[in-house]
């Protein structure tokens, strides 16, 4: 196949000019001589026509001679075409001679000094004077790359923690300090991203490729196109360069102490174990260096479990990433959420000393003129009313700046913003715009936790519920088994339940559909989803085939009690809250061949000033019973639904599962181990209440916690025991209507009376 040179890049001249046996010294005369040959002339690019010329000569040594004849030989013509395509070819992928060290000195100077290398080499992310915590984190990060040993920082949201990590990472690589890097986030988009931003530096940071060309020319060469690296070439020599969205391999380039450099990405929940890559003179090396920015998000610091499930993960798989015989290195930037999470125990140095933990501050000591600054923040308050800026307070502050700052000690005196005076006022502005979140994302000390009551169950107590029985065995006395199902998009969450006449209730089952076949997991992060399970289908389509699925498993399902008595579940409430659900939940409960047992339910929030459903007019056809009602069917889905005050069937459930076993209204969890439950109980315990009061009345109103987006099972507890109130279990002393006991006449009795 012929060859255009015209279509040829420019940018290869260079390559093509060093690494051919062409490369001799084309003169303005030699191009004129050859210009009619080569069917060009010389422009104002001279550049461009010595690329052109150059292309032209590889096409002319390869060109058949006028004695030759090529039509009698096709292998031959064939063989001239791909030697001559596979010449071109070189030519374009050789990135030539690499250049020489523009600063030697300061390079070398720069292999053991991080400071120094932060300072020279990244002057815009490092602009401001360093604070002494900031010195104090440099060193340890130092240590930690170049003598080895463990690290973990808390520093203020906003003081480059986080581009201090990754500039470490670029630094370990390009000094040769480590050869294997590997990079952990909370997820892996986190790692992603940091690794992006690390890309990014080596692709335009020219004061890089002027002292550390060996590493970072070959990279500029790609001229970020990602698919050269597989064949770019150096003299000849493959780079064997590896640039992909979660690795790097810096080029392998003789007496570079960056060759085959490498940087890996992977989410702390990801697959860690057994990471280790194979270099170009045949080693396999593992991780020596791993940095974990703030490996933990605000949901899994806010549940027991998953903090403990990556602390796991941090000792065990991260840590012996090194493999045997050798000491891992670790830095590890993070935040503390609350107390007791992950980087609060990480930091704790009595817990783990090995990590050498610092908890830094923006402010070690506050002002001691409360008067003032309480006025300063009224006049900023008042501002902001008014559709003003501020400006006022800052007035203020500038004529008290004295007496105000009295009493102050800031970590980093040049951080503030341009309409503020001083880093204290900037402190104090953040700590009147949101105090807590102030304590937490820049003082590290996270106030304490204050949600609902203090009698409040917890997620121990609630897993600790168990009472022996086999998961599925009904206990002697239950006459009722009901079911709940929570329609989501992704998952289908569902709760079986015995219960006796007086709501002691024994929770059977429950789990997801499909079955997730882990031991935790959340919502947002199902790998087997609806729509796996009914591939081709829309959503409505998933939900609707998740629910004939479910639906066809349990109702037709036949469960044993104590005595030998065959059950079957009585009531079956489908959630049809859910976004685009509605339709489908009615129309599969009008369609199921279980449409007798299986109803609609909708939950309604009934706070202390909304009308309670004891008030609402019975209509002629409803139904209406303890916190809930069915309505008369009246519109298009002529379906008889359930209509539900969440707030109230919330506050049951959870002053049942506060009832000692054994007591009447108790409701307890199948199994001996409470570790089985606990992410049920999770669910359970992912709101709180607040007692409000309004219109004479007195309710619980509950919400949801900060960072527990889950809460599915709590609502099929709540949907399994209105399902049991439906079928006439009552708890004595509720509002409820109780069952009257009719005694029973004997015949001796009835015959007697007539005698009489």
């Amino acid at each position: 196949m012929a060859i255009n040179p015209r279509q040829l890049r420019p940018s290869m001249l260079t390559r093509m000019l060093n690494s051919t046996p062409l490369g001799e010294v084309i003169s303005e005369r030699q191009l004129r001589r050859h210009r009619n040959r080569a069917g060009y002339h010389i422009g104002d690019d001279r550049h461009v026509d010595l690329f052109r010329y150059a292309a032209w000569l590889v096409l002319l040594r390869h060109a058949p001679t006028p004695e030759e004849k090529p039509a009698a030989d096709y292998d031959a013509i064939k063989e001239a075409a791909r030697a001559r395509n596979a010449e071109l070819s070189a030519i374009g992928r050789d990135i030539g001679a690499i250049p020489e060290v523009v600063n030697p000195q300061r390079k070398v100077k720069a292999d053991t000094d991080f400071r120094f290398f932060c300072e020279v080499y990244f002057p815009e992310a490092f602009c401001l004077p360093w604070s002494d915590d900031h010195l104090k984190v440099i060193a340890k990060i130092e240590q930690a790359v170049l003598r080895g040993g463990l690290f973990a920082m808390a520093m203020p949201r906003g003081s480059g923690k986080t581009t201090l990590a990754e500039t470490a990472c670029i630094w370990a690589m390009l000094t040769g300090a480590r050869e294997f890097v590997c990079l952990v986030g909370s997820d892996a988009g986190h790692a992603r991203s940091m690794l992006e931003s690390i890309k990014v530096e080596f692709e335009t940071n020219e004061r890089l490729l002027a002292d550390y060309p060996e590493a970072v020319f070959p990279i500029h060469a790609l001229e970020r196109i990602h698919n050269r690296a597989k064949g770019q070439l150096c003299n000849g020599q493959h780079t064997r360069i590896v640039w992909t969205a979660d690795e790097i391999v810096l080029p392998t380039i003789p007496d570079s102490k960056a060759s085959g450099a490498i940087i890996r990405v992977a989410g702390i929940e990801s697959r860690i174990r057994g990471m280790k890559f194979k270099r170009a003179d045949g080693r396999a090396v593992r991780p020596s260096l791993v940095v974990l920015d703030d490996p933990q998000t605000d949901e899994s610091a806010r549940s027991d479990p998953q903090t403990k499930a990556r602390m796991e993960t941090l000792s065990g798989a991260i840590l012996n990433l090194a493999g045997p015989g050798q000491k891992i290195a670790g830095v590890m930037p993070c935040t503390v959420i609350r107390p007791g999470d992950m980087a609060d125990q990480i930091l704790d140095r009595d817990k783990h000393p090995t990590w050498q933990g610092e908890r830094t501050k923006l402010v070690y000591s506050f002002p001691s003129n409360e008067k003032l600054w309480e006025q300063y923040a009224q006049i900023r308050a008042d501002s902001f009313r008014n559709d003003g800026d501020g400006h006022e307070a800052t007035e203020f502050y500038r004529e008290h700046r004295e007496e105000m700052d009295a009493g102050a000690v800031i970590a980093w005196p040049e951080r503030h913003n341009t309409d503020e005076l001083s880093a204290i006022q900037h402190a104090m502005n953040l700590k009147l715009q949101d105090e807590r979140a102030f304590w937490a994302e820049y003082q590290n000390e996270p106030l304490p936790e204050d949600e609902g009551d203090t009698d409040m169950l917890t997620a121990e107590q609630v897993a600790g519920k168990t009472n022996g029985y086999a998961k599925g065995e009904v206990p002697l006395g239950c006459n009722h088994l009901t079911m709940f199902i929570d329609v989501q998009g992704k998952a289908l969450f569902h709760a079986v339940v015995a219960w006796e006449d007086d709501f002691t209730g024994y929770l059977l089952d429950y789990g997801t559909y499909p079955d997730q076949r882990r031991a935790y997991f959340t919502l947002r992060d199902v790998q087997k989803t609806l729509g796996r399970a009914a591939p081709g289908s829309g959503l409505e389509g998933s939900i609707y085939a998740g629910l004939e699925k479910l639906t066809s498993d349990y109702l037709s399902r036949q469960w044993r009690r104590d005595d030998g008595a065959q059950m079957r579940i009585e009531r079956c409430l489908i959630d049809a809250n859910w976004g685009q659900s509605t339709d489908v939940v009615y129309q599969f409960c009008r369609q199921s061949s279980h449409s007798a047992i299986v109803m609609p339910s909708h939950g309604r929030y009934v706070g202390a000033s909304s009308i309670p459903f004891s008030e609402y007019k019975r209509k002629r056809g409803a139904r209406v019973g303890h916190h809930w009602r069915i309505p008369n069917v009246q519109g298009r889905r002529q379906v008889r639904h359930a209509l539900i005050d969440t707030n109230y069937w919330k506050s049951f459930v959870h002053a049942r599962l506060a009832v000692a076993i054994g007591d009447k209204g108790c409701v307890s969890l199948f199994g001996r181990k409470p570790a089985e439950h606990q992410l049920l109980a999770e669910h359970v315990t992912a709101e709180y209440r607040v007692r409000t009061e309004a219109r004479g009345r007195v309710v619980d109103e509950w919400k949801l916690r900060a960072g527990h987006p889950d809460n599915h099972w709590l609502d099929c507890l709540v949907g399994c025991a209105v399902a049991a109130s439906i079928q006439g279990a009552v708890l004595f002393g509720t509002n409820g209507e109780q069952k009257v006991q009719r005694k029973r006449i004997k015949l001796s009795e009835l015959q007697q009376g007539k005698r009489r």
